[in-house]
């Protein structure tokens, strides 16, 4: 069973972008589209503080009629924020997901954040391992009947 940390480091790209909460909206999804990232971590200082990501700017802002440019985004940021341990498995990862409604979740290492899982690296981790036992399990077949 893979941890948060075991998915972490098989991401290709491993950083974590994230954003002050005084920043504008506009400059975090700005920053979402160059990064081709879907959520930000908002930080004050080394402390994390909340998350922001596409959903918030559609519901919060969007439907709001509210300006991204005027708005900061510890008016529409996630907080308190959701995270998991590295020593979590995956599966516990998608159980948090799957009952708080979740795309991303930080992974924090005591007070220090190190890294961002999302539902597709969990995805992507979970169809890797589903095809890894059905090669053994096609080997164990051919196998028998030779």
């Amino acid at each position: 069973m893979k941890t948060a940390a075991d998915i972490l480091k098989s991401k290709v790209h491993n950083s974590v972008h994230t954003i002050a909460p005084t920043a504008s909206v506009f400059d975090a999804v700005k920053c979402m589209a160059e990064m081709n990232v879907g959520a930000l971590v908002v930080v004050d200082g080394e402390r994390v503080v909340g998350i922001v990501s596409e959903r918030d700017y559609a519901r919060k802002v969007v439907l709001l009629a509210r300006s991204s440019k005027d708005t900061p985004l510890r008016d529409i940021m996630s907080a308190p924020v959701m995270y998991v341990r590295p020593d979590q498995s995956s599966e516990e990862c998608m159980a948090l997901m799957t009952e708080n409604r979740l795309r991303h979740l930080p992974v924090m290492d005591g007070e220090r954040l190190i890294g961002l899982v999302s539902i597709g690296d969990l995805v992507k981790d979970i169809i890797s391992e589903q095809q890894f036992i059905i090669e053994q399990l096609e080997h164990y077949i051919s196998g028998q009947r030779a």
